[in-house]
């Protein structure tokens, strides 16, 4: 994951979400869940930072969608710990995988699970991605 394919992720779940007139934070991280781009819509909850940052983050580690993670894992629950408690597992991000390959992850934050993860669905699809 590069920084310019991290802003077409953002500009594609951006859009997304002018579309369906909610305001969320969006977060692409590369493939070790580190933080390549970031965006805060105005009118956007404080706390959506931190939720699309810890959804990302959830995706890029799993390989999965951050809602499909059971809570109550207790393997997933010391892996989160291990990582500073930083992971959330809640619906809204999508792992970035091409040809096979993770490039990295996308979380939203800001509206219902359903619409946040339909924003992050959008920047997969931007970057050619299965989510």
């Amino acid at each position: 994951m590069n920084y310019e394919q991290s802003q077409m992720a953002l500009q594609a779940a951006l859009q997304k979400a002018q579309q369906l007139e909610i305001a969320v934070c969006v977060a692409v991280c590369d493939a070790g869940g580190r933080l390549i781009s970031f965006a805060r819509m105005d009118g956007s909850n404080w706390a959506s930072i931190y939720g699309c940052q810890g959804k990302a983050l959830t995706a890029a580690a799993t390989r999965c969608r951050s809602g499909g993670i059971p809570p109550d894992s207790v393997v997933m629950n010391r892996i989160a710990e291990l990582e500073g408690s930083r992971m959330i597992y809640a619906q809204g991000a999508v792992p970035l995988i091409r040809d096979g390959i993770l490039l990295g992850a996308v979380g939203v934050g800001g509206a219902s699970a359903e619409l946040d993860e339909a924003c992050a669905l959008a920047a997969a699809g931007a970057l050619g991605c299965v989510g």
